[in-house]
């Protein structure tokens, strides 16, 4: 499975051919300005000749310009080793409990456990989950002290049909808090543009900057609303 992350990586950013097509970039500007150059100096006015302190500068400028895109090649490189070692490490954690940062959530059977950061207390606090269908179900979360403050679904209890809801969450303080959504993560891939994908489950495909913790191969239960 990692192989085939890996040939997908080369597919989209190998650092071997970026550096064997910079080089050649490289080689095409050089041969190119060294034909300019040839050429400005054979028709140059014979009577009032280029100063040569011109080619010195213009030899500056294409050593300056190379030097950045050898640089470039550089960086590119390093982006491409550190996007493997994220591929890798994240396939480790195959089969551990994440915590993502989400606006949507996907209900089933199962009970979904999730969180809510508040910066202020709220005396009445609601999280509404719209169906595909735009219908809204409100799940009343009470008189809530300001911090994490961690919920769960049970769709049956709620009378929730399986799908993706959308969430927001209403406050007495007018708050918008964002919703954390406990899951586990299933896969690891690489998307055809070369960015990481992260499959977990109660959430669907999320990017590596949404999840917000790691908790392991067991997470932790809240009271069932």
């Amino acid at each position: 499975m990692q192989t085939n992350l890996f040939n997908n990586s080369v597919a989209g950013a190998n650092p071997g051919a970026n550096s064997q097509a910079i080089a050649g970039q490289n080689s095409t500007t050089s041969d190119m300005f060294t034909k300019l150059l040839v050429a400005q100096i054979k028709n140059q006015d014979p009577l009032a000749p280029t100063d040569p302190s011109q080619f010195v500068n213009q030899l500056t400028q294409l050593s300056q310009t190379e030097s950045l895109q050898n640089m470039a090649t550089l960086t590119s490189n390093n982006a491409s080793v550190l996007q493997s070692l994220q591929v890798l490490a994240l396939g480790a954690q195959v089969g551990s409990d994440l915590t993502v940062n989400t606006d949507q959530v996907r209900l089933d059977q199962s009970t979904v456990s999730g969180s809510i950061a508040l910066g202020a207390s709220s005396s009445k606090t609601t999280l509404v989950l719209t169906g595909a269908d735009g219908q809204k179900h409100n799940v009343t979360l009470g008189s809530l002290s300001a911090g994490t403050v961690p919920f769960s679904l049970d769709p049956g209890a709620l009378g929730l049909p399986p799908g993706t809801y959308s969430m927001a969450v209403e406050t007495s303080s007018g708050e918008k808090p964002s919703v954390d959504i406990a899951g586990k993560l299933g896969s690891v891939r690489l998307s055809s543009t070369g960015s990481i994908v992260l499959q977990v489950a109660n959430v669907g495909e999320v990017t590596p900057a949404a999840v917000t913790a790691f908790n392991g191969k067991s997470g932790a239960s809240a009271a069932t609303l």
